[in-house]
């Protein structure tokens, strides 16, 4: 018989569950004609960083329903707006960007939101694959989206943003109520082998409320800078959803820029930002970082991939010498999953310091497991390592269109398996220590995170018509904070390629080759490599442990220092 599973819960008290609708819960009415959503609906809640544009909440709420009104009721999208219909974003963040979102889904329309680096036939993959029958774009993305229409074979018509807005307003929002709130809102495709999850209402501000466990610290008084995309689940999840929620006022960055982004903190006097390490990794180093007053900013929070205590203390120091004694700058981390909705753990402020490198503790209504073999039937002992199985409310319903990857990723008693391995110190801190999955986790200097998966590149790499194999792995890069992706080929007339140079040329050609055929974020930052066979299994399975051997003695004879490109420019 096995022992009882080993499962841990949160020290903080459980929080309220919302059986309600995203809309209602972030722009319903609970003290009077004036109040949306828990605060007054004449506080700013948006602000455009380039223009200094601004919609206040009750704005925002009037605009969205008019959205939703028209989106409903226009003769071009009427037939594809009925609740339940999925809708595609694709743009960078603007003000316009939550008008979409919250009217959308106040319509009882589901939405999938898209990379906005995305080429045609990547975005195609998506829209035929979420089951959209309209898109949602901004001017830049028009040409994109055109082209992926021609490339479905499917006849396009545009609608403008403003012809939608003068129809009229919906009264009221569709109701969520009670067990409706289970209904499916957003299809996040988080770009790994088993892509677009699906999470409801309830996932999302069940996940709100978590949250605002950790960010209570924060006085909601002083504007927060959105320069995550909001199509990543950090951006929708955590700032659109969840900092609107807690009060916050809403300063969006179209784009990371290290220019924009210091001067947008010193213009508005922000007090926090969601970050990810290459943007630290800006904050560090940068020369620009000393030509603007920074010190408004006293909370930072990392997600998406571990962030070293090296980095966290170079940042502190760093930005405190320009400040007064006392002065605050807590930088944090958290850990979660587009799956998870996404957080699951988080270190708080006061403990920032003393546990650097910890992603934090379990949030509340959340229960976790560290398991060490695949059937869930042995725990990992205290302090030590297993793979991070989740179980809460915040877990998506499954996969849109893969069942078996949702039986392979949640048990039949709702355990997700998050395919990363992790370790709990005797204070109930959690520490990543390493990735079961295979997909390399890569952050755009100074943008969001992705995930790259290994099989979508080689895909592509076959394509070419002188590679006869390859294999793709991800390699730490120290200075720049993340993995790079790292091509093995083989090429399919070896004869071409018999000197270093030859072999140098070839990979370099490649490199540039796939530039035209991927986003920008699926590059090969670490080089192509020319190998005479790619180890497998018996079974065909690449052997990636032993490519990423491979690397490391190539690192350590210097051979792949060059092809770490671009640099950053500090």
């Amino acid at each position: 018989m096995s022992p009882a599973p080993r499962i841990y819960t949160s020290h903080v008290p459980d929080v309220q569950v919302h059986n309600t609708s995203i809309f209602t819960y972030l722009f319903g009415s609970r003290a009077g004609p004036d109040d949306v959503g828990g605060h007054s609906g004449s506080k700013n809640a948006l602000i455009d960083a380039a223009t200094g544009t601004t919609i206040t909440r009750s704005q925002l709420k009037d605009i969205c329903l008019s959205f939703a009104h028209g989106i409903r009721t226009h003769p071009t999208t009427r037939p594809f707006a009925n609740r339940g219909d999925t809708i595609l974003i694709f743009s960078p963040n603007s003000l316009a960007w939550p008008v979409v979102m919250h009217g959308a889904i106040a319509a009882g329309i589901r939405c999938t939101l898209a990379n906005s680096a995305y080429t045609s036939h990547e975005l195609a993959f998506q829209y035929q694959n979420s089951g959209a029958n309209l898109v949602l774009t901004s001017e830049e993305g028009i040409t994109v989206v055109r082209d992926m229409f021609t490339d479905c074979g499917i006849p396009g018509r545009l609608v403008s943003l403003p012809d939608l807005l003068s129809l009229g307003t919906m009264e009221k929002e569709e109701s969520f109520d009670g067990t409706a709130d289970t209904e499916t809102t957003l299809l996040c495709y988080s770009s790994g082998t088993t892509g677009n999850p699906k999470s409801t209402h309830q996932n999302m501000t069940t996940v709100s409320e978590l949250n605002k466990t950790v960010t209570a610290p924060i006085d909601p008084g002083r504007p927060i800078l959105a320069v995550l995309p909001f199509y990543h689940i950090l951006g929708v999840g955590n700032t659109l959803i969840g900092m609107f929620s807690y009060g916050c006022c809403i300063v969006i960055q179209a784009r990371f820029d290290p220019i924009e982004f210091c001067a947008n903190i010193e213009k508005y006097r922000v007090i926090f930002s969601y970050l990810v390490p290459p943007m630290l990794v800006v904050l560090a180093r940068h020369p620009v970082v000393d030509k603007y007053d920074l010190s408004s900013l006293e909370y930072m929070l990392s997600a998406g991939a571990p962030l070293g205590a090296d980095l966290i203390e170079a940042v502190r120091k760093r930005l405190l010498s320009k400040r007064k004694p006392g002065a605050k700058c807590f930088i944090m981390q958290g850990y979660g999953l587009t799956e998870t909705s996404p957080s699951t753990h988080a270190v708080d402020w006061d403990s920032s310091i003393i546990k650097m490198g910890s992603c934090g503790y379990l949030l509340p209504n959340l229960k976790a497991r560290l398991v060490v073999d695949e059937d869930g039937e042995v725990d990992a002992e205290e302090g030590k390592p297993g793979e991070l199985w989740v179980q809460g409310k915040t877990v998506l319903q499954g996969y849109l269109n893969n069942r078996e990857a949702t039986q392979n990723s949640i048990t039949p008693d709702g355990w997700f398996k998050t395919g990363d391995i992790a370790m709990r110190d005797n204070d109930g801190y959690w520490y990543i220590v390493d990735r079961k999955k295979e997909l390399i986790k890569y952050k755009l200097f100074g943008t969001q995170g992705f995930q790259v998966p290994p099989a979508e590149l080689e895909a592509v790499l076959l394509t070419h018509p002188d590679i006869a194999d390859v294999g793709v792995i991800g390699i730490n890069s120290a200075e720049q904070a993340t993995e790079l992706p790292r091509a093995y080929v083989v090429h399919a007339n070896p004869g071409k390629v018999k000197t270093a140079q030859a072999k140098a040329e070839f990979g370099q050609s490649v490199a540039k080759w796939i530039k035209s055929r991927v986003a920008r974020h699926k590059y090969l930052r670490a080089g192509v490599a020319v190998i005479d066979v790619v180890p497998k299994s018996a079974a065909g399975k690449i052997l990636r442990k032993e490519l990423r051997e491979r690397a490391k003695q190539e690192a350590a004879r210097g051979e792949i220092d060059g092809a770490y490109q671009p640099k950053a420019k500090l």
